[in-house]
């Protein structure tokens, strides 16, 4: 009976602290693991970003992270960086965050992105130029436009949208491309700008790469990039629907779309028009 009772007592503290480890790993993160989104992880060689997920705790002096191994929490100082203003987006428990760490000490980090924030529809407006710009002065430029009738440039003289969609995995997608009728282009007395052709991303050492190439498809008809080149960013300023991108010289800002479906909606309706109009002229 004796020996029973002792079974029954190892058996149950065994059980508690079995509970218990179960509570603690629980609390040490903000989300149970199965639930953890996937983590975005360095690719880029020579990049010490660190990558992971903002655990309970995170504010204006500490980040909180848990890394991108599943390790245990890391606590980061923070207080400089935010009084430097270099906290890029808004950090929620449980978003992707990738960290700038001071070389001189690795537990501070000099710069936060939140990844969540980044990732999206993010597009700046276009405006279209005279054919033959580049052989025009400006002013002679101003003066073919003043004289355009009013009518071609509510027709011609479109805004459109630009820009590229930061996905999950480092994927990229340009944003923007309008299908245009050959014999409409040939019409128009305006011509945009080339779109890029972005197919990746990327964090390095705190900054924005976003990867471009030229589309083509090779022998046996599949389509291809070639020519791949990085374009390296500082990310001046980001918020849930802002971004700004700065190259040291020249920045530009972005909003963000929520609907893929919704970027340049007027301009496609436009093209549609005048597709079916020379359609209909040439029948």
């Amino acid at each position: 009976m004796k020996k029973r009772y002792i079974v029954y007592v190892l058996v149950g503290l065994l059980v508690l602290f079995c509970v218990l480890d179960v509570v603690f790993n629980a609390n040490s993160t903000l989300i149970p693991k199965k639930e953890q989104p996937k983590l975005i992880t360095t690719t880029l060689t020579g990049d010490k970003t660190v990558y992971g997920l903002a655990c309970e705790g995170c504010n204006d002096t500490v980040i909180v992270l848990l890394p991108a191994d599943n390790s245990d929490p890391v606590t980061y100082n923070i207080l400089d960086a935010t009084r430097a203003g270099n906290i890029r987006g808004k950090v929620s428990i449980g978003d992707r965050l990738a960290l700038v760490l001071d070389p001189n000490d690795k537990k501070k980090a000099t710069l936060v992105i939140d990844l969540e924030d980044l990732m999206g529809i993010w597009c700046y407006i276009v405006m279209p130029k005279l054919k033959d710009f580049a052989n025009m002065s400006n002013k002679e430029q101003a003066r073919k436009l003043a004289a355009m009738p009013d009518s071609v440039k509510q027709t011609y003289y479109i805004p459109r949208e630009y820009g590229f969609w930061v996905k999950d995995n480092w994927m990229s997608q340009s944003v923007g491309y309008l299908r245009e009728d050959a014999i409409v282009a040939d019409a128009s007395p305006v011509v945009y700008p080339p779109l890029g052709y972005f197919t990746a991303w990327h964090i390095w050492n705190g900054k924005f790469v976003i990867v471009s190439g030229t589309p083509y498809r090779n022998a046996k008809g599949e389509f291809m990039v070639k020519d791949l080149h990085n374009d390296t960013c500082d990310i001046a300023y980001l918020d849930e629907d802002s971004l700004v991108l700065s190259d040291g010289i020249t920045s530009r800002s972005y909003y963000k779309k929520k609907n893929i479906n919704e970027v340049n909606k007027k301009a496609q309706e436009i093209a549609s028009r005048l597709s079916k109009q020379v359609l209909e002229e040439n029948n």
